[in-house]
């Protein structure tokens, strides 16, 4: 008994459920000997991401769990796999399964908005480093190392102009007018 069942067809970016891998169910159901509760594995139709796990395996789900009417269901997450102790075949069917479905899309869709958010984060601040970096760069290449377009530089032009001052207020002073001792 190495089948697996499929159960529904899901979204390939949303986490969920694909199959009960039948090979993991006791070998005395539909017997007189059945447990009435075992451990049921069922497939991901993904491989759940690290925070996926961490939701999963958080108090939030085990709250989700009894609130829905399933206080004794317990998940685990192996590999590819979701363990669901406590539970069986019936139940699964009758809506836990259902219950578990909403529980991974919601886990699914709350950790793709987490990376979604994160994921603009890093491309503006890399879109801003990127501006940055080009005006710093455009700023340095403004910079020109080159003689002045008169031929002096500026602390030249700088004392011609004093020298210009001067000779002047000399011009103005033999003019008259102005007594000199």
């Amino acid at each position: 008994m190495d089948t697996q069942t499929r159960t529904s067809g899901v979204d390939a970016a949303t986490l969920g459920l694909g199959s009960v891998l039948v090979g993991s169910l006791p070998a005395a159901l539909m017997t007189d000997e059945a447990p009435d509760r075992y451990t049921v594995e069922a497939v991901f139709t993904r491989r759940p991401e690290r925070d996926e796990v961490i939701e999963i395996l958080g108090s939030e789900t085990r709250d989700f769990l009894a609130k829905a009417g399933y206080p004794t269901v317990e998940v685990t997450v192996s590999d590819r796999r979701l363990e669901i102790a406590n539970t069986n075949l019936e139940e699964l069917r009758d809506g836990l399964a259902n219950v578990l479905a909403d529980r991974l899309a919601e886990i699914s869709t709350r950790v793709s908005a987490r990376q979604e958010a994160a994921a603009v984060l890093f491309q503006n601040a890399a879109a801003s480093e990127n501006a940055r970096t080009a005006a710093v760069i455009a700023l340095a290449e403004s910079v020109t190392f080159a003689p002045s377009p008169t031929g002096q530089d500026s602390a030249g032009a700088e004392a011609n102009r004093v020298r210009s001052d001067r000779a002047q207020i000399d011009d103005w002073t033999d003019e008259g007018g102005h007594g000199r001792s």
